[in-house]
């Protein structure tokens, strides 16, 4: 049986296994459209701005999405929901990038904090502390890999002597959408939220050396040809028993938790969604294929739970046969390339030069920046069409972590950082790093019993 996946590539990306996969394009605009700030000078171009929060679709128009999730997320290839661009696919499409963003903005990257390298906040907090309760989705489980891997600009450990851990980094989280949110959404909505990295894409290629079959790491796929690059799998499937974070890989811990969320809510319409940016985009490609091709998403009733991938600005993960074993299982595409490497999915490219708030500039790490995609989506309505952005969602996002918002709208740039650097003052006056609460490691006590029901583990 045909396994429903369904891939929209946002780098500026298609999800049912979906993946998404959005792509910017600097410097030369993909939608062959001018820039506003190429044919405005900046009084006309403030005035403009001024109704860009306007969107002109028709709110008697729109459906729920609770009518609409299975084609939203891809069953019928997105057919006439990318240009125009359909609203509900839309906010869709910003909420899982928002939940990916929510990886980046969790992560400890401080090495003269004893905790770098994991997540600042407790998994029950976690979308709290983040100001994201509105989303509606609790934290099951945190995710872990091994930093025993030589990713330098991936992994972060602290200065500190003594450490949180020396062999373990946080990558991600498993959620879960509450029963409001469920009964918004349409169906209980499980999301795997991979951490990438902020800096540009150059050097994933590090990662990129050779290409290993897919069944060498357990995955099992009848196709020795079919093939992904070894880091991406090796940072999926590595483990250190020695380490009470990583001793189960980061496979391992995604699979067990997925079916026991399965089988939490058997009895209710489910979705899976996965989403990542850059290095964390090819990681929830890997881990969607993953769950599709062992079947974890085949109810015992027959019911296939459909698959969505949300990939954002990621690299290309496997060769073509890989790419013809996801269409196989039914991830839909747009293109492949003729080379070693094929990209999956529907791209929708965005291009910076159509938002009248960027600075024309080609940096890498600007085109690379999450914040920046999500806004250029807020304002993107379709090919030719008039940038207006929808959400409200606010501009000064792009600035976070970058500097590609103008001058003149008085935004610094890099300005997000904890108050006092998260230092705190003790009794004594002294200023210190506050200690945290005892760290999630989130094995539970029967995951060998999942292990053992979804074939990764024996009975001894």
């Amino acid at each position: 049986m045909a396994i429903p996946l369904s891939n929209i590539l946002l780098s500026f990306a298609k999800p049912q296994a979906a993946i998404f996969r959005f792509q910017t394009q600097y410097p030369i605009g993909f939608l062959g459209q001018q820039s506003v700030s190429e044919v405005k000078d900046e009084d006309q171009e403030s005035e403009e701005e001024e109704n860009e929060f306007t969107d002109t679709e028709q709110p008697s128009k729109r459906r729920s999405l609770a009518d609409v999730w299975r084609e939203v997320h891809g069953q019928d290839d997105w057919v006439g929901l990318l240009d125009p661009m359909y609203p509900l696919l839309r906010s869709e499409l910003i909420r899982y990038g928002e939940m990916a963003q929510a990886c980046y903005d969790a992560f400890d990257f401080d090495p003269f904090s004893k905790y770098c390298g994991s997540c600042r906040f407790t998994r029950r907090k976690f979308f709290q502390s983040l100001e994201m309760s509105d989303h509606g989705y609790e934290v099951s489980r945190y995710l872990y890999a091994t930093a025993n891997l030589n990713l330098e600009k991936f992994f972060k450990k602290s200065r500190w002597p003594k450490m949180w851990s020396n062999k373990a980094n946080w990558i991600g989280y498993v959620a879960v959408s509450d029963h409001e949110t469920s009964r918004r959404l349409g169906r209980r909505d499980i999301t795997i939220a991979w951490r990438g990295t902020v800096t540009q894409l150059e050097w994933i290629s590090d990662l990129m050396d050779f290409l290993m079959p897919v069944s060498s790491n357990k995955i099992p796929c009848p196709d020795p040809n079919v093939k992904v690059e070894y880091g991406f799998l090796d940072l999926y499937t590595d483990k250190d028993e020695t380490c009470r974070f990583c001793k189960y890989s980061a496979r391992e811990q995604i699979l067990t938790e997925v079916k026991r969320l399965l089988g939490t809510y058997s009895n209710e319409e489910v979705s899976i969604t996965v989403t990542g940016h850059s290095l964390g985009s090819a990681l929830a490609i890997l881990s969607a294929y993953d769950i599709a091709e062992t079947g974890l998403n085949v109810m015992p009733d027959g019911r296939v739970v459909p698959v969505t991938v949300f990939s954002f600005s990621g690299p290309r993960v496997g060769n073509v046969r890989f790419k013809e074993r996801v269409e196989l299982l039914g991830l839909k595409m747009a293109e492949g390339f003729p080379w070693s490497y094929s990209h999956l999915g529907v791209e929708l490219a965005l291009d910076h030069k159509n938002s009248p708030f960027l600075k024309q500039t080609n940096d890498p790490v600007c085109a690379h920046n999450l914040e920046a995609l999500l806004h250029l989506l807020d304002g993107y309505h379709g090919k030719g069409h008039r940038f207006v952005l929808t959400s409200g969602r606010d501009p000064a996002l792009v600035n976070k972590a970058s500097d590609f918002l103008k001058d003149h709208y008085l935004v610094p740039p890099f300005w997000r950082q904890d108050e006092n650097k998260g230092m705190i003052r003790n009794n004594d006056g002294r200023w210190m790093q506050p200690e945290r609460p005892k760290l999630d490691h989130d094995h539970p006590d029967d995951m060998h019993l999942h292990l053992m029901q979804i074939g990764l583990a024996s009975a001894d």
